[in-house]
């Protein structure tokens, strides 16, 4: 049971009342996460903000799904990880490719590195090393990229610790966790 009070799109008002529209609109429903941080018209802002932002940078949306699957996992968030994997899906990745990027693993070099990356981020805390930064070059990406790959762990790490820590219910269809809690 959630620990916050999902607000009703219904009950919503002004700019929350917009934003629960626009996510309906995006998803055909309002997913839990966002009628959890519509307790929060700032919160709920930041988050679809930042969405919206990412959606339309130069990492595509695969890669961003991918990236955000191996942080769910990383954070046994059970709601990003459900959540991320189905929209992976919808991005054109398969089955494979999700699992594979759930366990910090891809086929593809670049999407390897990005996801290695993503993962030393959130373990140290940010604290890589130049090589790491170095490593993504060689795989391809420019600086404009590795700083997108840094935002999208940064709003995962938002959503996973909204999920995990105020409980939200899952709406989306489960996906199991390979990471074992620390």
């Amino acid at each position: 049971m959630t620990r916050v009070t999902l607000i009703d799109p219904a009950d919503a008002t002004g700019q929350t009342a917009e934003q629960l529209a626009q996510i309906k609109s995006a998803f055909g429903v309002v997913p839990n996460m966002f009628k959890a941080a519509a307790a929060s018209p700032a919160a709920l802002t930041s988050m679809w903000g930042s969405f919206g932002a990412l959606s339309n940078g130069r990492l595509d949306a695969k890669l961003g799904e991918q990236v955000a699957v191996a942080i769910a996992d990383r954070n046994n968030c059970n709601y990003c990880l459900a959540a991320h994997t189905g929209l992976g899906r919808k991005a054109g990745a398969t089955a494979q490719e999700m699992a594979e990027a759930q366990a910090g693993r891809s086929a593809d070099p670049r999407t390897a590195a990005a996801l290695s990356f993503a993962i030393k981020v959130v373990d140290t805390r940010g604290h890589v090393s130049p090589d790491d930064v170095v490593e993504l070059r060689n795989a391809g990406f420019e600086d404009g990229e590795i700083v997108e790959i840094v935002a999208h762990i940064a709003l995962n790490l938002f959503t996973n610790y909204l999920n995990v820590a105020l409980d939200v219910p899952v709406d989306f269809p489960g996906v199991k966790l390979t990471r074992v809690a620390a």
